[in-house]
């Protein structure tokens, strides 16, 4: 399996209510350092693969957009799973980080 496909996997097993950060998808996804790489398939993946994107953020439990559209997107689709977001765009890891078995789910 690529970085694309282990990527792609992961997010869609993001459950509903959880959320994973850029970082944590690379590292799991065999690319320690792929933070970015993640924002790249979820940027031209998403539609193809109706991927749960909302559900991914940054390290420090924010949303990454800058644009004010997309964060208010992000934000409602964030709290529409019942995930509290402050106005600022921040979230709670402790909470709301999901972290997958990867060794059962043989994403390597």
């Amino acid at each position: 399996m690529s970085f694309t496909e282990r990527t792609v996997a992961l997010i869609k097993q993001i459950p509903h209510g959880k959320v994973m950060t850029y970082g944590q998808i690379a590292r799991l996804a065999g690319s320690p350092r792929g933070a970015r790489q993640v924002v790249r398939v979820l940027h031209s993946m998403s539609k193809k693969h109706n991927l749960p994107w909302h559900r991914v953020i940054n390290s420090k439990g924010e949303i990454g957009f800058k644009d004010e559209e997309m964060h208010v997107v992000q934000k409602l689709s964030l709290e529409a799973e019942g995930i509290l977001v402050s106005s600022d765009g921040r979230l709670d890891l402790k909470v709301y980080l999901y972290e997958p078995d990867v060794h059962k789910q043989q994403l390597r």
